[in-house]
């Protein structure tokens, strides 16, 4: 049965892409939809985690690939989360040091203008936002596409994000994968040099969720539903360009990002960050079905545990269909049926889809990622 939850604590960490929720909240689109919220700032993904699991946040901004981690218990915390709507996708860039930025010019100094230039050099130590975030994975298929294997040829540590500058500026990292405005902050700073985003590596990934315990939807149906469409409005008018410099002036405030308007508009520059157009918002399971294949890839997940069915009860296009229904939204109907083909924006029925090119060019069949796997010349497949 459907109850009124009308009181919700959200969790987000501050980063450019937590901006549906911030704005969400300052443009009165939750009040709107009859939402008292209280944002919580929280130190790390694996706060989120935890108080998503106990029910001290109804909600959160969440890292994608969280959502299927935590529902199969990975890292020896389980709950069955959901999401109906992805807040944005891209958003991400990996930074060097400047250090190694000068090694890398000695070794191979064309090689810096490609986004292939990964190629194996001394061990060096990257980080990555959470063992089970677009940011690791990408970066790992980056890594691989070089011909460096993640787990032998370097060492990959996990850093909260408002850590990440301190720790290059420190030496004892070389390089992160890391959400802006973070990225920014390393360049403008002298510690580190943006080589790439990683749009470069997947066209528009899926990068943060709105997530919710699955009990938790069960039981307030209504509210659930409330919070999307609050959510859906925000992405939209965030989206708009005209709404930007409101968006950045807001971003600043201390509680929320403490940073300056153009350290963030450079953010979203580098980021790529789409929050609504392009079917943006659509939470495809083909996507969740990608993120599981990389799981399977590293090691991460010991068999195919998991399956088209088990990803489907996490990823909900039939909640998000609802909402555009409701808010007279043109919404996606249908699922994609391989990733990787269009290099460009393309027609999916009456609505336009982000592209979704590899930086390889292999294309990814969710009905088939045994034969998908079967590619890669770097994997731990298996181990």
């Amino acid at each position: 049965m459907s109850t009124n939850k009308q009181t919700l604590t959200l969790g987000f960490l501050p980063l450019l892409d937590a901006a549906p929720l911030l704005l969400a909240q300052e443009l009165g689109l939750f009040a709107a939809e009859g939402l008292k919220v209280n944002l919580s700032r929280e130190a790390s993904w694996a706060n989120i985690r935890d108080k998503l699991c106990v029910g001290s946040l109804q909600g959160a901004q969440l890292l994608a690939p969280m959502a299927i981690s935590v529902s199969l218990g990975l890292n020896k915390v389980k709950a069955p989360l959901v999401t109906g709507m992805v807040l944005n996708r891209n958003g991400n860039a990996i930074t060097v040091s400047t250090s190694l930025l000068e090694q890398l010019r000695t070794l191979n100094p064309e090689a810096l203008a490609s986004p292939h230039m990964a190629q194996g050099t001394a061990a060096l130590t990257l980080a990555t936002v959470y063992p089970y975030s677009c940011h690791n994975y990408l970066l790992r298929y980056w890594l691989a596409a070089g011909g460096i294997n993640p787990d032998h040829d370097i060492n990959m540590v996990v850093i909260p994000p408002e850590q990440m500058v301190a720790q290059l500026a420190s030496g004892r990292i070389d390089g992160f994968c890391v959400g802006e405005p973070w990225n920014q902050i390393a360049a403008a700073q002298g510690h580190g040099k943006i080589l790439l985003n990683t749009w470069d590596i997947w066209h528009n990934a899926p990068e943060k969720v709105l997530a919710v315990h699955g009990d938790w939807a069960a039981n307030n149906e209504d509210t659930h539903l409330a919070l999307l469409t609050a959510l859906l409005r925000t992405c939209q008018w965030l989206d708009d360009p005209a709404n930007r410099d409101e968006a950045l002036a807001i971003l600043t405030q201390p509680q929320y990002l403490g940073l300056s308007p153009q350290t963030l508009a450079n953010g979203f520059k580098t980021g790529r960050h789409q929050f609504f157009r392009d079917s943006a918002n659509y939470p495809w399971p083909a996507h969740g079905m990608w993120i599981l294949s990389q799981m399977l890839r590293w090691g991460h997940v010991q068999s195919a545990n998991a399956d088209r069915a088990f990803i489907n009860s996490i990823f909900l296009p039939s909640l998000f269909q609802q909402v555009c229904k409701q808010t007279e939204t043109p919404c996606a109907v249908g699922e994609i049926v391989q990733i990787g083909r269009h290099a460009a924006t393309w027609q999916l029925g009456e609505v336009t889809v982000g592209a979704d090119r590899f930086i390889d060019g292999i294309r990814f069949n969710p009905d088939d990622v045994s034969t998908y796997l079967q590619q890669f010349a770097v994997s731990n497949l298996g181990s």
